[in-house]
């Protein structure tokens, strides 16, 4: 039996928060990328819309500057050893064309959350509600999501503006988050909303 699930769209006051399209998820030539144009260009839409109506935007890299952060996490993921302060890897992808006021949180596990100070950022804006995007989402995407929601926050997740290595893994979770921790719209409805 399907539980009832109520849309709850977006409040007042939202914030963008795209996570890691960084260098080293959107390149195929580092060992944790995939080419994902069609991901890239649905963020840099939701960007101008959000420049354009001033509203927060947060951006998250995944950096790991000493052997023992996440060590289990990277003893599972190996290739995450890429992803150190001095490697191109980590810089957002200039795509995107980060702002200078676009607020970068330096995250070593999943969640943009989990031992950062993005919800001290997101209270401090007034922020009431986000829109989720970035790579990947069965990792990073989902894990931020499900902490949001945690957190207090209504989330959006724009279909178009997130990607995953696996599509099948794409689609269960787009499923699964659109059932229980946020409303999955398209990148218009998302628009919309705004």
């Amino acid at each position: 039996m399907d539980l009832e699930r109520h849309t709850l769209k977006l409040g007042e006051k939202p914030a963008l928060i795209v996570v890691d399209v960084i260098n080293g998820f959107t390149d195929p030539d580092c060992p944790l990328g995939i080419d994902c144009p069609d991901v890239v260009a649905a963020n840099l839409k939701l960007l101008t819309a959000f420049r354009k109506k001033e509203r927060p935007i947060f951006f998250t890299t995944v950096v790991y500057s000493s052997q023992d952060q996440a060590r289990v996490f990277r003893d599972k993921l190996p290739a995450l050893n890429t992803l150190t302060p001095e490697s191109i890897w980590i810089k957002i992808d200039p795509r995107l064309n980060r702002q200078s006021n676009e607020i970068i949180i330096e995250k070593q596990w999943a969640s943009a959350f989990f031992r950062t100070d993005l919800d001290n950022y997101l209270r401090s804006f007034g922020v009431d509600s986000l829109v989720i995007t970035g790579l990947t989402t069965s990792g990073c995407v989902r894990a931020t999501v499900v902490d949001a929601l945690q957190y207090n926050y209504k989330v959006v997740v724009p279909r178009e503006a997130v990607g995953d290595r696996n599509p099948s893994a794409h689609q269960a979770n787009l499923f699964d988050m659109h059932k229980k921790y946020a409303d999955v719209l398209s990148l218009k409805e998302t628009l919309t909303l705004l």
